[in-house]
């Protein structure tokens, strides 16, 4: 028993010794390195559709905002409807996206400052090269109307609320359908509820037909097979906007970031980047800079 007492003794006594020799060498570490740890970068969330990101451009521009305002930038990317829903809740300082008449109704509930456009390309129907429904040279309406009709080759929607689905649904109202019309026109109307990366991908694996902006088209276009088959028409005028929230309507919302990144995107310097970017890997340019003048189709 007494043996047993003493070892513990002992025991307690190195322990403790080491205890204090290790609280010293941290101590004398942290004075030799003279330094305190630096505090957190204040974090700044942007919303934004998935083409802007699927293309890389997000990838591209986001370290030159972080160094430029000294922030870490977290990108959340989605279909249009619910980068404006993250909005709405106040997830996000401000929002990248493409679907004017959306963008205005966000703007007029009070959720946005101002719709301010910044680049531009255009939609596409694309689909296998031999076109099997024959619609190459047609209008995009018309197009579309003839895709309903023969129900001849599959049609891969979004089907996912983004502003390329939006745009999708107003080419079917102008061919003459009601939309739930086309939903239930039979197998060859495929809503793949994805993204427009993954949603080409299913086209390709298909060998059928959807609609897509040019960017995202060309970024995938290698792995999908598919070519363009209908690329003119002012309809398929594809416009992207930032849109800094309202602190007054999300108190979470970093006012001050919001609209740095609107003046960040709309920069001479900017507007350049974004012009030139991809144009050496694909020959062609993926985004027109429009530094917050709406585009003429």
């Amino acid at each position: 028993m007494i043996k047993k007492t003493g070892l513990l003794v002992i025991v307690t006594a190195v322990v403790a010794g080491l205890l204090v020799a290790a609280a010293g060498c941290a101590t004398t570490g942290s004075k030799d390195q003279g330094t305190d740890p630096l505090p957190p970068k204040e974090r700044v969330q942007v919303a934004t559709t998935t083409s802007l990101y699927d293309t890389g451009l997000w990838g591209y521009l986001e370290p030159m905002f972080e160094e430029q305002y000294d922030v870490e930038l977290d990108i959340l990317y989605a279909g249009t409807g619910i980068a404006l829903e993250y909005g709405r809740r106040g997830d996000v300082d401000a929002i990248t996206v493409h679907s004017k008449a959306q963008e205005l109704e966000y703007v007029a509930e009070g959720y946005g400052i101002e719709r301010v456009p910044f680049a531009y390309n255009y939609f596409l129907i694309v689909g296998p090269e031999a076109d099997p429904a024959g619609i190459k040279g047609m209008t995009p309406e018309g197009a579309f109307k003839k895709l309903f009709d023969s129900a001849s080759a599959s049609f891969i929607s979004r089907g996912d609320g983004s502003g390329t689905h939006t745009m999708e649904k107003t080419l079917w109202a102008t061919a003459g359908y009601e939309y739930e019309e086309v939903q239930n026109a039979g197998e060859w109307y495929v809503e793949a509820g994805r993204g427009m990366g993954p949603t080409l991908l299913m086209a390709g694996e298909m060998q059928g037909y959807t609609l897509t902006d040019m960017g995202t088209f060309l970024s995938y276009q290698g792995q999908t097979g598919l070519v363009p088959i209908v690329d003119e028409g002012a309809i398929l005028l594809n416009v992207y906007s930032v849109i800094a929230g309202n602190p007054e309507m999300n108190s979470a919302v970093n006012g001050e970031m919001a609209n740095n990144m609107v003046e960040f995107l709309t920069s001479d310097e900017i507007q350049e980047m974004i012009g030139k970017y991809g144009v050496e890997e694909y020959g062609l340019v993926l985004f027109n800079p429009c530094a917050g003048a709406e585009p003429q189709s």
